[in-house]
Order: C-alpha cells, then structure tokens, then sequence
C-alpha cells in the first residue's frame, strides 16, 4: 500500500477535474484495501471518524475544485477467479480494482458470453454493481449473483446476494446506502457473474446495436463480433477514452434516461422504451422510458453547446455527454449541467438526474439562466 500523500484528484478521474486531497493512498491488493477499511469505519449514529473517499476508475464521479478533505483510498485491487457450475455455465469472480474492460474482453478470450455488450465502458470492475451499469440493452444486473463487500458499519466482510442488492435502473441497495450516510458503508472487495460458455452473444436487444451488426433484434451472433460494434458505437460518441479526444473527457452519459409515470407527457414523437424489471426481464407496466439525448436536442441544445469556448461543452458527437475541452472547471461543468437540466425543465416539465457521484459539490451549486 502506497503512502498516504498530498495529491490532486484530477489525475484519477475520467473528467480530469478535482481539486487535492490531503490523505491519498493507493491499496494494490486486497489486505492493503481491508487495512485500510478497518483504519476508517462507519459510525452511522454519530460522526464519522474521518471523512473516506472510495476510487475505482474515476469514471463516474465529478469531484469539487477544493477537492476532498478526507481520506482517499484508490482500488486497485487485481485477480480474476473461475468455477465451472454446470455444463453451460461457468461462475467468475473479479476483484473491484479490475479494469472493466479488459475484464470483458478476458471473459471473451475465455469463450464465456453476457458482458459483450458492455465492453468499452471506462472504470473498474468494483463500480458496476454500485449504480447497475447498463448499455446496449444490458444490465450487470441481470449477470451477478453476489457481490463481496467489507460492510464499514459492521466491520466485516459479507456476502450479498443478487436479490440483496435489489438492482433497478442505475442504482442498488449500495448506492442507496452510499446516499442515505453519505459515504460508502459496503466497499465492493470482488463481484462474481454467471456467464453462458459460449462464443454466441446473448439476444441482441437494442435496435441501434442490431442495426450497426445488420440483424434482427433477438438474433444472437459471435459474442466478439458484438463487442467489436459496441466498442465503434461508443467510439463514435466519444464513449470510449482517448487522451487526444476531448469528448472522452467526461463520465459519459451525464444524465439517466427518464422514467415517467404518465406517458401522456412525452411529445408524440418521444422514445419510448419499456422499463423491465433487472433480474426478471419481466415488464414493469405503467412506467415508460424515454431518451435524455432526445429531450436535450429538442430543448435546444445541440452537440458541441458550450458556456464558455476551451471550458465544458456537450460533447461533439452525443449531447448526453458532459465534455472537459481542456481548460474547464468543475464549477463549469456543473453550470453547463444546471443550464441544460432548466431547459430540458422549461420544455417537457421533466426534471433530469445526474447519472455521475458528485463529491465536495451539487448541481444545485450551478449557476442557472
């Protein structure tokens, strides 16, 4: 385990924004990440001993320009583990440190299918059953059969299964205790999948991801063929990180799609997507989903809407993307944020939330017209 130091946090985010942190201390392996668990627990009744700050890949958190004032443990954790469970499936365990992309395509090297269409999305393993990460018409979800996490309440470590984790869209029961302590109380040690031993993908599901591989929605095809086109998908929105690409500068899509309750609200010429149940597949009725992308350019921004040349722009390629051009700040970010959320208000009286962790910040701090 690396010395705690003095360090800008910038340098671990996705965004390349955050201010310094006075305590930064990298865990390499899990011993180093359960010692340092132990030296910062949780009083839920009182007040936390000192502040904690969890990173795993940075890509999903917008850090305050003053920084944190805490204690930060960078994950960095590795070690991929299999078990065959029957003659079709095989069970794989990932520690939280692991990139999740290179995690994917190993499974595909391993002739194991599920994750294909999540390939290419930026972070670490650990993070993904935090807010349920989805793509391309699948879930992390609907693949983990249990998470290991060190419960910083309890001071153990524990064992939660897929139905505990009580997985919905973008969130879970650990996002939910993130939120209601207001600092991790179970950090994710390792999270395990059920896999299909196979080089056929799942169903295709999603029309655009069809479309890209020429198939019907419901077809399945040579699981690599599936991540070759996500990964060109997401590449041609910027959604796949490049130092020299400014619109990879962010922490992807910055809003989530809206659920409503009453579809009647939606423009007739709206998305609409069912809203399914992660575990079952089974369809949630009287809820519909529609696009933030969608309701974003017909508010009136378009690709590329900046307040400030060199500052924070929608990304040029995908207008759910919130972009660092270089020069930006987080406050910058956060006003182009709360600028887009009162339009998008103003036109559809639909209120969009932030997908990324807000550390040390709110959109509420945004400046809005």
């Amino acid at each position: 385990m690396t010395e705690a130091h003095r360090q800008e946090l910038s340098s671990f985010t996705t965004f390349r924004l955050g201010g310094p942190a006075p305590q930064v201390t990298v865990a390499n392996t899990r011993d180093e990440l359960l010692d340092f668990c132990a030296a910062h627990p949780l009083e839920l009744s009182g007040q936390e001993r000192t502040r904690v700050l969890f990173i795993g890949g940075g890509s999903n958190l917008l850090i305050a320009d003053a920084g944190f004032d805490g204690a930060v443990c960078v994950v960095r954790t590795t070690g991929v583990e299999t078990t065959q469970t029957t003659t079709t499936d095989t069970r794989v365990t990932a520690e939280a440190g692991e990139d999740w992309d290179a995690f994917v395509a190993h499974t595909l090297d391993l002739g194991l299918s599920g994750l294909e269409a999540l390939s290419g999305i930026p972070g670490s393993v650990g993070a993904t059953p935090i807010q349920n990460v989805g793509a391309y018409g699948t879930e992390v979800g609907e693949l983990i059969s249990s998470v290991e996490v060190f419960d910083r309440v309890a001071g153990q470590i524990r064992h939660l299964t897929a139905v505990e984790l009580e997985f919905g869209y973008r969130t879970s029961a650990l996002k939910r205790a993130q939120l209601a302590a207001g600092t991790p109380q179970f950090v994710v040690l390792s999270v395990t999948f059920d896999l299909q031993r196979s080089d056929e993908s799942l169903p295709v599901r999603y029309a655009q991801l069809a479309s890209s591989l020429d198939v019907e929605i419901g077809t399945r095809v040579p699981a690599a063929r599936v991540r070759e086109n996500v990964i060109a998908l997401r590449r041609s929105k910027g959604m796949v990180l490049d130092p020299a690409d400014h619109d990879s500068w962010s922490a992807g899509s910055f809003f989530t799609n809206p659920i409503v309750e009453n579809a009647e609200i939606l423009p007739a010429e709206a998305p609409r997507y069912p809203v399914t149940d992660p575990l079952s597949g089974a369809k949630i009725e009287g809820k519909t989903k529609t696009s933030a992308a969608w309701l974003i350019e017909h508010a009136g921004f378009s690709k590329g809407f900046s307040l400030g040349e060199g500052l924070a722009s929608l990304s040029t390629k995908h207008t759910l993307a919130l972009t660092n051009r270089g020069h930006a700040s987080t406050a910058d970010v956060i006003d182009l944020a709360s600028t887009v959320v009162a339009g998008v208000e103003d036109a559809f009286g639909i209120t969009l939330e932030p997908e990324p962790t807000f550390i040390g910040c709110s959109i509420d701090d945004g400046k809005r017209p």
